[in-house]
């Protein structure tokens, strides 16, 4: 049965699976919490700096991986 299954091929689609499908949107989700979650605002009502260096953090790398998944795609690959 090994001989029909690309073990290497089904372990990148299931690392790559689990990234994208799961890793990004939890990425974006920290950023959103950082923001916008318990405490995240000070006693003057403000955001703490701390906590919008981490959620453009996350959102910076969201776009990141989503922009660079384009280009790869635009430039051929599959």
């Amino acid at each position: 049965m090994s001989e029909f299954i690309e073990w290497q091929a089904l372990g990148n689609v299931l690392l790559f699976g689990l990234i994208v499908g799961a890793g990004l949107p939890t990425l974006f989700a920290l950023g959103v919490r950082s923001l916008a979650g318990p405490g995240a605002r000070g006693e003057d009502g403000q955001v703490t700096l701390g906590r919008k260096i981490v959620a453009y953090a996350c959102f910076g790398a969201v776009v990141l991986a989503v922009v660079g998944a384009v280009a790869y795609i635009a430039a051929g690959g599959h």
